[in-house]
């Protein structure tokens, strides 16, 4: 086998690209020609635009255009739009989102015109000399306050600010086990908004071929055929009239998923101006104009036996989409949320109910997870109340009631194959030296301080998009080409897939490469996103080397002269046992190009794609513990040790995915303990617009994350993996939160939500000394 391949720990090839100041980015490369757009944005959470000036902004020097909403209508553009479909209970109201405000601006930063000039000085001058005339009006940004009676009104198409109302699982199974139940322990929960915050900014760079009336748009995605799917009826175009493709991407944690306002506005000045036009973000835009993510509040029950076996979880949530209903907005709490909600548990009865809300805020969209951080965060928070409030421990009461027997299908149908999810828990049980704790708890309190443990198991359901597919082309340079229709935008996958087709056709590693996300060179895909990359792609890129290794073996047969069946194949070589007749690999590629050494009736050429037609789920699942030690006095927590014992199947590269781990890890701690984007109750403006307001952890707050393997390979494809790029993010919130309301359980407070602040602990204390109970 050669070194490197499935099973080894190779370090990323494409690293060396990426230290030594070689990689790709949007913002680093510039087109011949090329101008540079900037958005002008509302300063208003709600407001009538009343007239709109750009004359003196037009006549700046170096201005070659200001775009405005009426230009956009001229040219008649459509508006965004949003794919989600959801079987929601009557309509999904999908109000109009246009690329530039029309008579109405609904969130702070949405775009309200769009300056091209020669440079982005230029274009920032005359941004700042377009004057706009506003009626502020009432703006809400609560999903809960907005569909309160008397809320402000965001569409008048959505009464009462609903979008929708979604119903899911046996309702009459679930009030009965309720009304049985020895114990029922309810929650109100918030799982704040958040920003995805990837390292590179968003970009594109938009072009028009006058002769052909085709557009190019360059830009840092993570989905380019959905987001040109989504793009090209804007301008009422099929999708092969644009084409998209992109560099290196610096991460997208599913926000880079989505069509943009500003890729539209590229396109339509590239397309009035002739020439091609830049715009890259700033982090304040990101902020403002991008979208975000979780944002669900509401009340969880769980019903319970006087033993402690789960009868019955019942939710019921309201889900911000903000402004407008983003690409997958309305899906992520509704249908993804269904998949996963009673985690890896048996639950014999769940029901799901969700109402989406119209607020005066940015739209909401998936953010590494999707729907499934939020209801394992739910479910195992229900969970660590019910061993508190009901005197259960809380490691046997979940492991009383994980899921032992496989196949399982759980209450929302999803057929889990596979998993072992009481073996975890034990494995982190054992790890986390739980029998010592008491000692580490008494000496920290004999420091002062205030120590805490939490334990708390997840499950995903790794997908995403179903369907994938994938090539190999033999190169006339002796490489091999990996052509796949997902996408990387920072997992590794220049070094995974072509250790997965090293492993199988027993080339070296460094011979492939791999080609990705341009609509000119893949004909299809579904990009990245729901940990979907190595099960689908993965999956479609094996058959792929399959039917290569069919038709080489045809050929080498002809070249050797033997029967096809008789050959063997081993380490990039066909053999005639028995004898010392062979051919290489690579030979039989070259051989391949010339006709005349072809069986009769076969086509030149060796390559070979495949569509993978999967469209089952996979499960990885785990258990996760964090210890804590915080300062009663100040409310500040310091994460002590953070341990993950995770099951995702086969892996190809333990080494990355202990990276993708450790990474949705360290976004989950971030979400549990720091994170929040705020906005003002009666202005509607944003708080958190930069990160000297919005939180992130750093390194300084993060202990060595631990992550340990146990794997269950999946028959549900033909690498045996499950999806692991989001599972940190989802199990790392509330193992965090469980430790953090340990410690603070001695001094009473038994309720809190995240983010975990020292202001909001010190407040909780205070008010539990005070006989006020615990505040969120």
């Amino acid at each position: 086998m050669p070194e490197g391949t499935v099973g080894h720990s190779l370090r990323r090839l494409e690293d060396a690209r990426f230290l030594t100041g070689q990689g790709r980015y949007v913002a680093d490369l510039n087109a011949p020609g090329q101008l540079h757009g900037v958005a002008l944005r509302a300063p208003h959470a709600h407001a009538r635009i009343l007239a709109l000036d750009a004359g003196a902004a037009r006549a700046m020097p170096g201005v070659r255009a200001v775009l405005t909403a009426a230009d956009l209508e001229q040219e008649g553009l459509g508006p965004l739009p949003c794919p989600a479909v959801v079987p929601t209970i009557g309509p999904l109201i999908k109000p109009p989102r246009h690329a530039l405000a029309r008579d109405r601006v609904r969130h702070v930063g949405e775009a309200v015109a769009f300056v091209v000039a020669d440079s982005i000085a230029a274009a920032r001058d005359a941004a700042e000399a377009i004057r706009v005339d506003y009626e502020p009006l009432p703006a809400v940004v609560d999903s809960l306050a907005a569909l309160a009676p008397g809320a402000p009104v965001v569409w008048e198409a959505a009464p009462g600010n609903l979008a929708f109302r979604f119903e899911k699982g046996d309702r009459a199974a679930a009030e009965a086990a309720f009304a049985r139940a020895a114990h029922v322990v309810t929650l109100d929960l918030v799982n704040q908004r958040v920003h995805a915050a990837p390292i590179e900014p968003r970009a594109a760079i938009g072009r028009h071929d006058p002769a052909t009336g085709d557009f190019d748009l360059l830009l840092a995605g993570q989905s380019v055929h959905n987001i040109r799917d989504q793009l090209a009826p804007v301008f009422g175009l099929p999708p092969e009239r644009v084409r998209l493709h992109c560099p290196d991407v610096g991460g997208g944690f599913g926000l880079k998923n989505f069509l943009f306002p500003e890729y539209v506005l590229v396109l339509a000045a590239a397309r009035r101006l002739g020439r091609p036009v830049k715009w890259v973000a700033d982090y304040t835009e990101e902020f403002l104009a991008a979208v975000h993510g979780r944002d669900m509040q509401g009340r969880g029950r769980l019903a319970l036996d006087a033993e402690g076996r789960f009868l019955a979880l019942h939710a019921e949530m309201a889900a911000d989409m903000g402004a407008y209903c983003s690409a997958n907005g309305p899906a992520c709490p509704t249908t993804v949320f269904s998949t996963a909600v009673g985690g890896a548990y048996a639950i014999p009865a769940i029901l799901l109910e969700v109402r989406g809300a119209f607020t005066n805020t940015a739209p909401v969209d998936a953010y590494r997870g999707a729907g499934k951080p939020e209801a394992n965060y739910l479910t195992e928070r229900l969970i660590e109340a019910a061993a508190r409030q009901c005197g259960f421990d809380p490691v046997a009461l979940r492991r009383r009631n994980l899921v032992r027997v496989f196949p399982y299908r759980s209450a929302m149908a999803m057929l889990i194959d596979s998993g072992r999810f009481v073996e975890n828990l034990d494995e982190a049980e054992r790890l986390a030296d739980r029998s010592g704790f008491a000692a580490r708890r008494a000496a920290s309190e004999a420091r002062g301080r205030l120590r805490g443990l939490g334990l708390a198991c997840f499950m995903e359901t790794a997908r995403g998009a179903p369907q994938e597919w994938g090539a190999l082309r033999f190169e006339a340079d002796g490489t091999v080409s990996l052509l796949l229709g997902t996408q990387s935008n920072g997992q590794g996958h220049e070094t995974s897939f072509p250790q997965i087709a090293a492993d199988r056709l027993g080339l070296p590693v460094e011979r492939f490469r791999l080609v990705q996300a341009d609509t000119a060179r893949i004909p299809r895909g579904a990009g990245h996103g729901g940990a979907r990359s190595l099960h689908l792609g993965g999956g479609a890129l094996v058959m792929a080397v399959d039917a290569v290794l069919e038709k080489a073996r045809h050929i080498a047969a002809h070249l050797l002269q033997a029967a096809p069946d008789s050959l063997v194949f081993t380490q990039g070589r066909y053999t005639v046992p028995g004898t010392e007749r062979g051919v290489a690999l690579m030979a039989v590629a070259e051989a391949a190009r010339d006709p005349a050494n072809l069986p009769e009736g076969m086509e030149p050429g060796l390559g070979a794609e495949a569509l993978n037609p999967e469209d089952r789920v996979t499960f990885p699942g785990g258990c996760h513990v964090a210890e804590v030690e915080l300062d009663p006095e100040t409310g500040a927590v310091t994460l002590l040790r953070y341990l993950a014992v995770d099951d995702y199947g086969r892996l190809v590269n333990p080494l990355l995915t202990a990276g993708q781990v450790q990474g949705g890890v360290a976004q989950g701690i971030g979400q549990a303990l720091t994170e929040a984007i705020t906005f003002d109750a009666g202005s509607g403006q944003l708080l958190t617009a930069s990160f000297m307001d919005y939180t992130l952890p750093r390194a300084e707050d993060l202990p060595d994350l631990d992550i340990r393997f146990g794997a269950c390979p999946t028959a549900s494809n033909p690498l045996g993996v499950k999806g692991a790029g989001q599972a940190g993010a989802i199990a790392a919130p509330q193992a965090v939160m469980a430790a953090v309301l340990d410690a603070l359980a001695p001094l009473g407070v038994s309720a809190l939500d995240m983010p975990a602040t020292p202001e909001r602990i010190w407040r909780a204390i205070r008010a539990a000394r005070h006989g006020q109970g615990a505040i969120a």
